[in-house]
């Protein structure tokens, strides 16, 4: 019986705790001291109940008192809004077009970064809102654009300061091996995920240390593991997540809290096969002889056939991105890095804890596992020598 009793209450306290950390994890509570006089009142009830009374009825108003302290945890602490300002870019739909929705809703006097003020997600987003939000042009590849938008943050922001900055435009218009990939979309990637947010980053400073604000930036998992054919954005978002976490570290002095998202696979406005198949018959178009003898057309068409099959997993619901954008603007002790998504735990724990191959067949069987290229296939073999 007394190993029954021991095994019922421990699984029980395993329960809580999983519970706690998962809400943690989630950021609906804060584990704090103040978690530790429930916690030891809880332990005393259970030594009663386990003194006093039979099993079943014991283990009941333990858990009932477990169920007690987890409504009563607390939560996390957010900041008013108050009429803070903050910029938002790549709102022409997506995650930015979402989270510009959500922060004027909660009050946030929202500036709306978009590549088409007249196209239809930017028009959607302004009728969508109220006055407080105003759209502003910007392409990250054209300083004279960002200048322009630093110039009106600036004119509207002086008095107040900046609270924050999301960066969350991005871009990426190649799903293909490195050697596959024109250094021109290098390029590209660099200058939008790169380039462009560090000089906008860099341009908005000042007002965001005279509020000692936030930045939050929209990076990907793709910059922290090696994603089979994401070489050209995986290597711009991975000097991306290492800028940000270098201002987090200088910032800290003026009380400046930087914070990274890394989604798991979101259906945004890159979601759509027929933009994938041009930029691949493009990419075969503008592919060297050598090259696409190497490889073949075949490796190109079976990368691609397995990515459209792959965004149709793509979660629809940004909610859990919104929602830890908003956390990272709002929280008084925002988390350094967020991970709304599915399957990112076992993720990154395969990453950082088991062999290397082990990770690359993981993400290849999860993403992208390219044929074998036919310069390597032993029938080619086989020609060859009978050549």
């Amino acid at each position: 019986m007394e190993r029954a009793e021991r095994w019922a209450y421990g699984a029980l306290w395993a329960a809580l705790g999983g519970s706690l950390v998962l809400r943690a994890a989630r950021r609906d509570v804060v584990l704090s001291r103040a978690l530790l006089v429930p916690l030891a009142l809880l332990a005393a009830l259970q030594s009663l109940c386990r003194a006093c009374l039979p099993l079943p009825l014991g283990l009941a108003l333990a858990a009932a008192a477990s169920c007690l302290l987890l409504r009563r945890a607390p939560p996390r602490r957010l900041l008013p809004v108050a009429g803070r300002a903050v910029l938002v870019t790549g709102c022409d739909s997506g995650f930015g077009q979402a989270t510009a929705r959500h922060l004027d809703a909660l009050g946030f006097r929202v500036f709306a970064s978009v590549l088409d003020p007249r196209g239809p997600g930017a028009q959607e987003l302004q009728k969508s809102c109220s006055p407080r939000l105003t759209l502003l042009q910007m392409d990250l590849t054209k300083p004279e654009d960002i200048q322009r938008v630093l110039q009106h943050i600036q004119a509207h922001t002086n008095s107040s300061g900046l609270w924050g900055l999301v960066n969350n435009a991005g871009f990426n218009d190649i799903i293909a091996d490195a050697e596959l990939s024109p250094l021109g979309n290098f390029r590209t990637c660099m200058e939008v995920n790169f380039f462009g947010s560090l000089e906008l980053t860099k341009g908005l400073l000042p007002l965001l240390r005279s509020a000692g604000g936030r930045i939050v930036t929209v990076s990907s998992p793709a910059g922290d593991l090696p994603f089979p054919c994401l070489a050209a954005y995986g290597a711009s978002k991975a000097a991306l997540s290492l800028l940000m976490d270098t201002f987090r570290s200088e910032l800290q002095p003026w009380g400046v809290k930087v914070s990274l998202i890394l989604p798991g696979y979101f259906k945004t406005g890159t979601c759509d096969p027929a933009f994938w198949n041009l930029q691949k018959q493009q990419l075969v178009a503008r592919l060297p002889q050598e090259l696409l003898q190497a490889y073949g057309e075949d490796y190109v068409e079976e990368i691609n056939r397995q990515f459209i099959q792959f965004m149709k997993v793509a979660v629809e619901d940004l909610s859990a991105v919104v929602n830890s954008i908003t956390d990272g603007l709002l929280a008084a002790n925002p988390a350094v890095r967020y991970y709304p998504g599915q399957g990112l735990g076992l993720m990154y724990f395969i990453h950082r804890y088991l062999p290397y191959f082990v990770r690359d067949l993981f993400l290849k069987g999860l993403f992208i596992n390219p044929k074998l290229p036919r310069a390597l296939r032993p029938e080619q073999h086989t020609a060859a020598k009978e050549a």
